[in-house]
């Protein structure tokens, strides 16, 4: 069975920094997506960043590009979130995924077969 696990988030002004990890269990095949999405209230759920095996596979939405960064531990099966330079729109239930498919079929079709239990994050002064 599927498990995603998540830990970090919490309250932080603007322009401050969290790091979210989420550490996935239950998956055997040895390529698989990982990724990231938010669900914001009124706008429904949001991609976020989406990650391929290797180093170069990966994917941001414009309105992250450049201050968050996505990265993963494949013998840990984990992965991780860096968000930098947080804004008040970055406020959100984010959710980690996981996704046999491709980082186009996570990020472009939001389709996963597995998410985390999902953690706040709340910026704001």
């Amino acid at each position: 069975q599927l498990t995603l696990v998540q830990s970090g988030g919490g309250l932080v002004q603007p322009g401050g920094s969290l790091k979210l990890s989420c550490v996935v269990s239950g998956i055997t095949a040895d390529s698989y997506t990982l990724g990231w999405f938010r669900q914001v209230p009124g706008k429904g759920r949001q991609r976020v960043s989406c990650m391929g095996d290797r180093d170069n596979d990966k994917f941001y939405d414009d309105s992250v590009r450049g201050r968050f960064t996505i990265s993963r531990d494949n013998s840990k099966k984990t992965v991780w979130l860096e968000m930098d330079s947080l804004k008040e729109e970055d406020t959100g239930v984010y959710l980690c995924a996981a996704n046999l498919g491709t980082v186009k079929e996570m990020c472009m079709m939001y389709a996963s077969d597995g998410w985390g239990q999902g953690t706040l994050v709340t910026v704001s002064s």
